[in-house]
């Protein structure tokens, strides 16, 4: 989960790989306050252009799939797998 949440963010550099890997990259952090300055404003930047913080698009994506599924039932379809929203 947390990987993915990284990756939605812009920030793939701090997915750690294991217990080991997230602590060297903690105490990395902790050492160097002008790498956790960058990846702050990073972040901040981030936050307002890429979808994981965008409520609006994620409440429309949700309505959309709740809709084509009800669709899909209704017509007695198998539930199959479905995209719904543009790709980032």
């Amino acid at each position: 989960m947390a990987a993915s949440l990284l990756s939605a963010i812009g920030l793939p550099e701090l997915i750690a790989e294991n217990l080991g890997d997230f602590e060297a990259r903690a105490i990395a952090l902790a050492k160097s306050k002008k790498e956790l300055k960058t990846l702050r404003a990073r972040l901040q930047e981030n936050r307002s252009r890429m979808p994981l913080f965008d409520t609006d698009r994620y409440r429309r994506d949700i309505e959309t799939a709740y809709q084509t599924m009800r669709e899909k039932f209704a017509k007695g379809e198998t539930p199959t797998a479905f995209a719904v929203g543009a790709k980032s």
